[in-house]
């Protein structure tokens, strides 16, 4: 009976560290958001509300459309060794803009140079928060 109680609490333990994970990479995300917002005229965020659900549109769509596109854009990505790929983050970007409301990238060179923005941005807070 206690080894079922341990396991259970293992389990319960293991769901609260994720969503924690989770919270903290949104956190993590929406300041990254916010950070290149304040960085790059033509991203514009309305507001920190516009900015969460920018940070959570933008996991979706990398979570299940971006690996769709990358398999689509593979010849392309090899042939221009790689410049494909970043192509489609951006792209992926961009669509985020126009699905949220208060969210908008003026133009194509905007969307690259926040897309290259926010991988820095967020690969140096997740490099801190993992420490």
């Amino acid at each position: 009976m206690t080894h079922k109680i341990t396991k259970l609490r293992r389990l319960d333990n293991h769901k609260s560290e994720s969503g924690a994970a989770l919270l903290t990479r949104l956190a993590i995300n929406v300041f990254a958001l916010l950070v290149v917002e304040y960085l790059l005229p033509g991203f514009i965020l309305r507001d920190i509300g516009s900015a969460i659900v920018a940070a959570v549109v933008i996991g979706v769509v990398n979570t299940y459309i971006r690996p769709i596109m990358q398999l689509i854009a593979l010849p392309l990505t090899i042939i221009t060794f790689g410049i494909g790929a970043f192509l489609v983050n951006v792209l992926m970007l961009w669509l985020s803009a126009i699905i949220v409301p208060g969210f908008d990238i003026a133009d194509l060179w905007t969307a690259a140079l926040a897309s290259i923005l926010l991988t820095i941005i967020s690969w140096f807070l997740h490099s801190l928060a993992s420490k």
